[in-house]
């Protein structure tokens, strides 16, 4: 025998023997005594031994339903702890919350969010892994996944909030602007060294769109290509704010992704896990430069 075929036998012998008599184990079940007398005799044939010895006024137990009996209150201690317990994770954030994000974004501002959520939910905790590969939500056992997608966001089954925009604008340092004129134009950028990330000794393509969401690109060979992202786009936030680089051609936008955030169900969401994906829509609205995409030339 595997398994019992009910565990729910298994409560009724438990409350039987509690109760003194079928009776009153009836009555407190909310069920008909023949019922119950047939369940705990369905018990008796699936164990192969009697559990109880009946009179016509009383009942006594078995050695057999003594043994039976000390399990059956154990199984109901476990399960009454562990309704406890599933009843105290809904009622406020705590527990462990598994989120998956790519390295950019968490280098960006994400880090600096969760270390705000940990000090303000000290029952959460946070199992991260920052990778740029697409995890798979479900077989992987991801609570919640940051990911940035081109529009438009297909995620089958899953349930997704969006972040905001992942934009892209380019920059240039005054000297350099000094040097080879103002831009009017991509093709002027064209002459300009560039730095982006990616692989170097490649060509690259940013894609734009002017003001009247015409498309426009640039193919270029980054002088410096880098892949810490992190690096590049710190220093551009800075070095904007400082004036030690300036925007070029403000005309031109570039959407290249939508961050958002996969997570399997909206139904049956722990409070850990909706308090985490509140903290990061506030973090990005709050900063947008986390989501940024900053390129400079």
């Amino acid at each position: 025998m595997d398994a019992f075929k009910d565990l729910n036998n298994l409560y009724f012998f438990a409350r039987v023997v509690d109760c003194g008599s079928y009776t009153a184990a009836a009555e407190r079940l909310g069920i008909q005594t023949s019922k119950l007398s047939r369940r705990i005799a369905g018990l008796e044939r699936e164990l192969g031994v009697r559990l109880l010895n009946r009179t016509t006024r009383k009942f006594s137990l078995t050695e057999a339903g003594k043994t039976l009996h000390r399990h059956c209150v154990a199984l109901i201690a476990e399960a009454e702890a562990a309704k406890d317990a599933i009843n105290q994770t809904l009622s406020s954030p705590r527990g462990l919350v598994r989120l998956s994000c790519p390295t950019g974004l968490l280098q960006g501002g994400v880090a600096d969010i969760l270390g705000r959520y940990l000090a303000e939910y000290p029952e959460v905790q946070v199992a991260l892994e920052a990778t740029n590969r697409r995890v798979d939500v479900v077989d992987e056992g991801i609570d919640i996944a940051i990911r940035v997608r081109p529009p438009p966001l297909d995620e089958s089954d899953l349930a997704m909030r969006s972040f905001g925009p992942s934009d892209m604008i380019l920059v240039g340092s005054p000297a350099l602007v000094a040097a080879y004129g103002q831009p009017q134009a991509l093709m002027d950028i064209a002459r300009m060294p560039t730095l982006s990330t990616g692989t170097l000794g490649r060509e690259q393509t940013w894609h734009f769109v002017d003001g009247e969401s015409r498309p426009a690109e640039l193919v270029h060979n980054p002088r410096l290509s880098a892949n810490d992202f992190y690096t590049v786009r710190r220093a551009a936030r800075d070095d904007l704010s400082s004036g030690a680089l300036v925007r070029l051609l403000p005309s031109l936008s570039s959407r290249s992704g939508v961050v958002h955030a996969v997570f399997p169900s909206r139904r049956g969401i722990v409070p850990a896990v909706r308090s985490l994906l509140d903290s990061l829509s506030e973090g990005f609205a709050a900063n947008p430069w986390i989501a940024g995409d900053g390129s400079r030339v």
